[in-house]
């Protein structure tokens, strides 16, 4: 199973052209960052077809932090000068982006006002808000059922005596 799963940086703006049967092929540029802070990265040309290359390229742009799944692959091509070349090939199967741009400049220092100067902090649940209870009416009467009793635990280990058998006699043979 060839299966490659990427983070990488999208180099080049991702370009959109048509196959002479109206198929939408996007290619673009990505790097991928190298194992230590110090290794440079590699460039990697990264290949989506129909549908998903009509959204990587409205919705990526250079820049952009993206983990792409997808089949890795090996094309072969001519050199001017006279050699073959390899370079690996990654078609998407899946995109999902991280982090949009580069960010510049650092951001704004946060200023902490001290405890006392604070507005209390609230939070805001994303839930929405109970609705209130209804009341209904009818003529059939509930069951009502007992609460339940709920026992302490004790994380205490019990203590086991060992059970002695007596031994089988060997002669005793049952028929």
């Amino acid at each position: 199973m060839n299966s490659c799963i990427l983070m990488a940086e999208i180099y080049d703006a991702p370009q959109l052209r048509h196959t002479p049967d109206g198929l939408e092929v996007t290619e673009m540029i990505v790097h991928v960052s190298g194992l230590r802070p110090d290794d440079p990265s590699h460039p990697l040309k990264v290949v989506g077809w129909g549908n998903l290359a009509k959204e990587i390229h409205q919705t990526y742009h250079p820049g952009d932090r993206v983990i792409i799944e997808g089949r890795l692959g090996m094309n072969t091509f001519e050199r001017p000068e006279g050699f073959k070349e390899k370079r690996a090939e990654l078609t998407v199967q899946r995109i999902h982006g991280i982090g949009q741009g580069v960010q510049t400049s650092p951001p704004p220092a946060a200023t902490v006002a001290p405890a006392a100067q604070r507005p209390p902090e609230t939070y805001q649940s994303t839930r929405p808000a109970p609705m209130p209870a209804t009341t209904v009416t009818s003529t059939v009467p509930q069951p009502t059922t007992p609460e339940p009793t709920y026992q302490p635990i004790t994380f205490e280990r019990p203590s086991y005596q060992p059970v002695t058998e007596a031994e089988p006699d060997p002669d005793d043979i049952p028929f």
